[in-house]
């Protein structure tokens, strides 16, 4: 296979992962199911998804800029003076680190299934449909009343179980904590603002752990075309930050929903008929 297109490969690898990260349809389940059928014929790997996603993630700290700064500014003089403890924003910043503890335990005990037997392609088909499911029961039946003032201790350590959810390639990052914030009555631009917000400590210590891997042990695809792919995710999430907040605010989510059963029945054809294989 050429250079150029491994190179070309991963620009369109990073182009799908800038534009399903933040959407509830599984990055990681999109990086599994579209690298076989690309010309290289092979999974791109935890590795590469993990590292793409310091790229997207990068979006997130932009656009978020402003409310990341004031939030850790107001936990950091929470550190210092007890009386800050009550504030919203220390309570946001103490809420953030209660709820990455599920997924950064999880992983560290499931690395090695997260990293194989978990990539099973007739797995992901599965939870794509499965939390499709959830997320349209979710989005009919909750409440969508409260707003991110709101957010207790309890609460927050269910979004951050959710979250962990996403270690199974389908469920999708994003997808699990909006679910989970929709059954427990946020409104949909509060679970996905703070879907945003929770995954920032837990994709970008996972990018960060993969790519020091990365060096040691290498990668399916060069750094090169992996920095490359990270650039692109971080210029394409950024667009869809800003778009899918607008969606959110006026519509509902049942266009994912269809999308995510239409692409599960679509991916357990491709397996039945040989055109995929489950690793």
């Amino acid at each position: 296979m050429s250079t150029l297109t491994i190179w070309l490969e991963a620009a369109f690898l990073g182009l799908i992962q800038g534009l399903t990260e933040f959407l509830p349809i599984s990055s990681s389940a999109h990086l599994r199911i579209i690298g076989p059928l690309l010309p290289s014929g092979g999974d791109p790997g935890a590795a590469f998804t993990a590292i793409t996603q310091l790229g997207t993630e990068a979006a997130v700290l932009l656009y978020f800029r402003y409310d990341i700064l004031r939030i850790a500014r107001a936990w950091i003089a929470s550190l210092i003076d007890p009386g800050a403890r009550g504030t919203a924003d220390a309570r946001m910043g103490w809420l953030i680190i209660i709820g990455t503890l599920p997924i950064a335990i999880l992983g560290l005990l499931f690395k090695d299934a997260i990293e194989g037997r978990l990539r099973n392609l007739h797995l992901t088909a599965a939870m794509l449909i499965l939390f499709a499911l959830f997320l349209a029961a979710a989005d009919r039946f909750g409440r969508k009343e409260r707003t991110l003032d709101r957010l207790g201790w309890g609460h927050g350590l269910l979004f951050g179980f959710a979250q962990a959810l996403a270690l199974i390639p389908g469920v999708s990052r994003s997808g699990g904590t909006i679910t989970a914030g929709l059954i427990m009555g946020y409104t949909r631009e509060a679970a996905a603002r703070y879907s945003f917000l929770l995954a920032i400590p837990a994709v970008m210590a996972s990018g960060f752990y993969q790519l020091y891997r990365s060096w040691e042990i290498g990668s399916p695809i060069p750094a090169g075309p992996t920095a490359l792919a990270t650039i692109v995710a971080f210029g394409v999430g950024y667009g869809v930050i800003v778009l899918f907040l607008k969606l959110v605010s006026t519509r509902s989510y049942m266009p994912f929903v269809y999308y995510r059963i239409g692409l599960g029945v679509l991916v357990m054809a491709l397996l039945a008929g040989g055109v995929l294989s489950a690793y």
